[in-house]
């Protein structure tokens, strides 16, 4: 009988290098400036070991003030659940004391990120609160140039978020997306770095 005792807690924190990326930036922004410190914090996410190479942003909607920052933490932390915007939408939720980032006295908030959330992502971004998604791109590309497996995501995916609220911008600096997603691949068959998916499987 395996007599460890259970966890009883959760805790990650952002790397030290990401707050030197924010630290010089301005407090506000257009989506396509968030946008490009997303794909700068995406492209370097790999190389410091942290996660694949995804980043994410909560800002205030009307303002583009910053919020919170995220960038994949699921080989850093051990934690399959740390993705870039499950990260961001917790930060945001923890600075402003409020699960909900659409709750009554809070300004609007929206998430950007640099491509389509995954299934689980998705999913978070609904219960989230935020009222507006700012994507670099959709579609197939990133599973192909990457390895990743994004998961059972519905061809209406912007149509359902829109039912909910929930504003959709898309193709926001896709091409330096792309490139990013480029280098990784590189990067992944020079290093042999893990693209972790269920079971170790890459989509087919």
């Amino acid at each position: 009988m395996d007599t460890t005792p259970l966890a009883r807690e959760i805790t990650a924190a952002l790397p030290g290098w990401v707050d030197d990326e924010l630290a010089p930036l301005p407090a506000t922004a257009t989506d396509e400036g968030w946008m490009a410190v997303v794909n700068t914090l995406a492209a370097r996410n790999p190389r410091e070991g942290s996660g694949g190479p995804f980043a994410a942003l909560v800002v205030e909607t009307a303002t583009g003030a910053l919020v919170s920052a995220g960038v994949n933490l699921v080989l850093s932390s051990g934690l399959s659940s740390l993705h870039a915007e499950v990260t961001a939408l917790s930060l945001a939720q923890r600075r402003l004391g409020s699960w909900d980032l659409g709750a009554a006295g809070l300004p609007a908030h929206s998430l950007v990120v640099n491509w389509r959330p995954c299934a689980m992502c998705y999913g978070a971004v609904v219960w989230s609160g935020v009222t507006r998604l700012v994507v670099a791109g959709s579609g197939p590309e990133l599973e192909e140039l990457t390895g990743f497996d994004e998961g059972p995501v519905r061809e209406d995916w912007a149509e359902q978020l829109q039912r909910r609220g929930i504003e959709v911008v898309s193709d926001v600096l896709r091409e330096e997306a792309l490139d990013v997603y480029r280098g990784y691949g590189e990067f992944v068959a020079g290093s042999g770095a893990t693209v972790y998916n269920a079971r170790g499987t890459a989509p087919a």
